[in-house]
């Protein structure tokens, strides 16, 4: 069972059991499904033998929903959709890497109460979702991460490779991954002055550029250098836990004949053996795909920002089903989510056939 959940009937006092009517919202979203109306709409739709491989008798009203969804345990309801996807997550250089990052549902916020900040893990390679955990009031990102990590199976963390951005460069995260069996890859900025100023007195003139890549597109070149050096035992070196390697990363960027340059530090627990430098550079550039193929997707093509669900836990399960669809259609073979929206929403079948068949 989904922890605490309510019985679900409609007004009419009919019952429904509780995977049809989230497999119902989560093909109705695979068709574009924006909101619970769309979703009860959807659902009206459909005729009898489509419900039937919902599992359902009759289609549910939107107002039954509705209802649900604002009091679903939204921590079970995600460990219970992620299991596919930790099922389906490929490798990259022979390890798992999950990049982990936030995202503030904007249109949630009321007069009343704060937008959800919400926690995701998205795996690198295919860009499905392996997670979300929100934020508590009055808390931040900080802790929330640590305990999505604490929220998975051991068996499936052992073994992987975390990325996040330099708010989480913490020696305590870092305990946290490396306790796991796992490694962390982390941007060192102003949030550690000691190591940030460690890393740049290092003698980088003198290390032998590891990898390189080039990348053009939208009017302008960037290309990217990484040096990597094991952790150098110097007197006085800052500690941190698990620190095997440290890097300096350049991004070197020319448009319009202008270039600009920006320099990076990095840490990892990751040994050289495990991490050279093209493995550690594909790492650090997949770590930006949890912006482009998850939070960009729900803010643009699914308009989550403009949603007007708000109702208790309500605006977070329906991140939940938009990242359930996303991954889905990731793991069904669709690059362009928009388009498979698209596709999908010309007929129910086809969204009930990618629900259950992916």
């Amino acid at each position: 069972m989904l922890g605490q959940v309510p019985d679900p009937r409609d007004r009419r006092g009919m019952r429904y059991p509780l995977a049809g009517l989230l497999a119902v919202a989560v093909c109705a979203v695979l068709a574009g499904a924006r909101s619970f109306t769309a979703i009860g709409e959807w659902a009206l739709d459909l005729n009898v033998e489509q419900l039937d491989r919902l599992g359902l008798e009759r289609a549910p009203v939107e107002s039954t929903m509705r209802k649900l969804f604002a009091r679903l345990d939204a921590d079970v309801l995600d460990r219970h959709l992620a299991v596919l996807t930790w099922c389906r997550t490929a490798q990259v250089g022979g390890r798992r890497v999950i990049a982990i990052d936030g995202k503030t549902v904007r249109g949630a916020r009321t007069a009343g109460a704060t937008a959800p900040h919400l926690i995701a893990a998205l795996d690198h390679t295919t860009g499905v979702v392996l997670g979300q955990n929100a934020v508590p009031v009055k808390s931040n990102e900080i802790p929330a991460v640590r305990d999505l990590l604490a929220g998975f199976d051991p068996s499936d963390l052992h073994g992987c490779v975390i990325t996040v951005d330099a708010m989480h460069t913490l020696d305590e995260t870092a305990k946290t991954i490396v306790a796991a069996g796992a490694d962390y890859v982390f941007t060192v900025k102003g949030n550690q002055p000691l190591l940030l100023k460690a890393l740049k007195t290092l003698p980088w003139h003198a290390v032998p550029v590891g990898a390189t890549s080039t990348k053009a597109g939208h009017g302008r070149q960037a290309r990217r250098t990484i040096k990597v050096i094991d952790i150098p035992t110097l007197p006085g070196w800052p500690e941190f836990t698990g620190i095997a390697q440290v890097a300096q990363l350049r991004r070197t960027v020319t448009r319009a004949g202008k270039k600009t340059i920006e320099v990076v530090y990095l840490i990892t627990s990751a040994t050289h053996q495990d991490a050279p430098p093209d493995v550690l550079a594909a790492w650090i550039q997949g770590h930006w795909g949890i912006e482009n193929r998850l939070h960009w997707v729900r803010d643009v093509t699914f308009d989550e920002d403009h949603s007007q669900v708000r109702t208790a836990g309500a605006p977070r399960v329906m991140a939940t089903l938009r990242n359930t669809a996303i991954s889905i259609l990731r793991l069904a073979g669709w690059t362009s989510i928009a388009t498979a929206l698209r596709h999908h929403a010309r007929n129910p079948d086809k969204a009930i056939t990618c629900a259950l068949t992916c």
